[in-house]
């Protein structure tokens, strides 16, 4: 029996012409085929035909006489009797179905393992991240904001970059109070990486030789898990995504510039005739000085990431005189001329660690 999907009738089975000659006789006690074949807008002969069709599936039942005569079965009965074998028709279909997705999965979770691997838990994801940072041999891009995918545990240990990688990091500023960011930072510029700044970023990421990319599962909870993406579309567009962030973003250094001096009086921080006051570039040696208090720390830290006296000022929520008057001090203290100085002899006295408070 041809089924055509437009008609109402398909769910039982049924084509449109049938179910109109079924539709005529359930409202006529009985009829001969070129009264049904009006009755529908039919010719004879397709009355004919769908007469037998609905006489083979039990729905109308032919009367004797001359001519010939049909009436419809009871519906209740006839057509209830072809629902349930309707039902039970899809229920081994869907049993099929379910056969096939298995077999789909079981097929499928080792291939997608060679597109993407999901990582549980924060041990998984430190450890994959230190492996495939080890692997490295071109390049590293970062796009970074605590909270990190990584954890505090890799951000705060040794990188472990081949030598000769080339690292690219973008921070997003807000993300600059965070410790944890900042000695990031620092500790990946130190080593020859190239670092830049955005007020936002649309993903934690990091991409390795551009043949794989760690990301979070969820941004918004990194406890949630990590993906590591090894499908070549994919790290493809996500390289495209850096590489569209790094050109919006704004560039910033650590190398030493005279033209960033601490602020102070006309002979600078240091001696009173503007030498430098003893002590090493690393801070380890030299007279005792007094540790900085909470805000002085956290300005430092600030300032050791190359973000200038507005931008802290900003970041804060206090002036920018106050911001100058702590690193003038903090110059003072440390006999430090200029502002690279100053961060690498805060960072040599712990004073740009996440520990370091006011007094302590």
């Amino acid at each position: 029996m041809n089924v055509i999907p437009e008609s109402p009738w398909a769910a039982v089975g049924l084509d449109a012409i049938s179910g109109r000659v079924l539709e005529h006789l359930a409202g006529a006690s009985s009829a001969d085929a070129v009264t049904v074949a009006e009755a529908a807008g039919i010719s004879p002969r397709e009355a004919e035909e769908a007469l037998r069709r609905l006489e083979g599936a039990q729905l109308v039942i032919r009367l004797a006489g001359s001519p010939v005569r049909w009436a419809a079965s009871p519906p209740r009965s006839s057509l209830g009797a072809m629902l349930a074998r309707r039902r039970a028709e899809l229920a081994a279909a869907e049993g099929i179905l379910e056969r096939f997705q298995e077999a789909y999965e079981a097929m499928s979770g080792p291939r997608a393992a060679h597109l993407m691997e999901v990582l549980a838990h924060g041990e998984e994801v430190s450890a994959r991240y230190t492996q495939l940072l080890k692997q490295s041999s071109v390049e590293v891009l970062h796009l970074a904001k605590p909270p990190y995918v990584t954890g505090a545990d890799v951000s705060s240990g040794e990188l472990g970059v081949a030598a000769g990688v080339r690292m690219r990091s973008v921070y997003e500023t807000g993300g600059f109070a965070d410790a944890v960011s900042l000695e990031t930072a620092l500790r990946g510029t130190a080593e020859g990486g190239e670092l830049r700044l955005a007020s936002r970023l649309p993903v934690k990421l990091v991409l390795f030789d551009r043949t794989a990319a760690l990301l979070p599962v969820r941004s918004d909870r990194p406890e949630a898990g990590s993906l590591v993406v090894h499908s070549p579309a994919l790290v493809e567009a996500l390289a495209a995504l850096f590489e569209s962030v790094w050109v919006g973003a704004a560039p910033v250094s650590l190398e030493s510039r005279d033209d960033w001096p601490v602020p102070g009086g006309a002979n600078g921080p240091g001696g009173a005739d503007g030498s430098e006051v003893p002590g090493s570039l690393d801070g380890t040696e030299g007279p005792d000085v007094p540790r900085v208090d909470e805000r002085t720390h956290e300005i430092l830290r600030l300032m050791a990431t190359g973000l200038k006296d507005d931008s802290i000022a900003r970041v804060l929520k206090v002036s920018r005189r106050t911001v100058q008057k702590h690193v003038t001090d903090a110059g003072n203290a440390l006999g430090a001329k200029t502002r690279f100085q100053i961060a690498l002899r805060a960072a040599g006295r712990g004073w740009l660690g996440p520990e370091h408070g006011a007094g302590g």
